[in-house]
């Protein structure tokens, strides 16, 4: 797909990838509307990169937070022709996370991605195609987490999703990409893959995250993840070693697990 010209809209966009993808997405040419939690480094941010970008604060797992956000950049700029679902946060860790975290993880990194579909994908069709939407997941949602069963667990439901989308919708001209890199320098994984309360869980994810490869900047990521849209690839990967990673794990499921545990017992060491 052709960036220039086009709206998008970018949650998570107060920091991190978000922000990252919002600033290369204005270089592109496209005009964008950032959405954060956090409002107002969503419009930090936003007004940094001058008019051609807006920013909503808002939950953007909210069926209504994301209704109003296609509002605002239909009004603004123009019918959605993208939609980056890239906010996303961490979990519990092990069996005693809460059904709070899990239902958490749920909703944001799964649900968020659901819903605006829900809403964005019939005028995509209407319009005869030519919407393209983009899911952040990780390579937590190809291979695992280590320390964090819902990060895990969503991130995979998040990679199903994006897969589901591309083959329902993919013949009828509604694009689909889905990212999944590993280590990116961001909040999320400085500590909030896991809470801070599970000391031993906390420390596993992020060795387990850090030591597995390069940590890449946000700026690193936008820049594939714009090259990967560009070629309207749907597996993007930051990290290419990951692909590498998932053809070892589908041609011996047993003899990936085996390694995952051996992985695990060398990092508690």
């Amino acid at each position: 797909m052709e960036i220039s010209g086009k709206v998008a809209i970018v949650t998570g966009a107060g920091a991190g990838i978000g922000a990252a993808l919002a600033a290369r997405l204005v270089a592109a040419g496209a005009r964008v509307v950032l959405a954060d939690l956090d409002g107002a480094s969503a419009a930090r941010v936003a007004e940094s990169l001058g008019a051609d970008a807006v920013a909503v604060g808002g939950d953007v797992a909210d069926e209504a937070v994301i209704r109003a956000l296609i509002e605002r950049a239909e009004a603004q700029f123009g019918p959605v022709d993208l939609y980056f679902a890239n906010a996303g946060i961490g979990g519990g860790a092990g069996l005693d996370s809460t059904d709070e975290q899990w239902a958490a993880a749920l909703e944001v990194n799964v649900m968020a991605h659901v819903r605006a579909a829900r809403l964005l994908v019939p005028g995509w069709l209407s319009r005869g195609g030519g919407g393209y939407f983009v899911g952040t997941a990780s390579a937590a949602g190809l291979l695992t987490q280590l320390g964090s069963a819902p990060y895990a667990v969503s991130k995979h439901a998040a990679v199903g999703f994006a897969e589901w989308l591309s083959v329902t919708y993919g013949d009828r001209g509604v694009r689909v990409s889905c990212v999944c890199p590993m280590g990116v320098d961001t909040r999320l994984l400085r500590g909030g893959l896991v809470p801070p309360e599970h000391a031993a869980e906390a420390e596993l994810a992020v060795k387990a995250v850090t030591s597995a490869g390069e940590v890449l900047s946000p700026e690193e990521v936008a820049e594939i993840v714009l090259a990967g849209v560009t070629d309207e690839h749907f597996l993007i990967l930051p990290h290419p070693e990951v692909l590498k990673m998932y053809r070892h794990k589908g041609s011996d499921y047993d003899r990936w697990i085996d390694g995952m545990r051996r992985f695990q017992a060398a990092l508690q060491a």
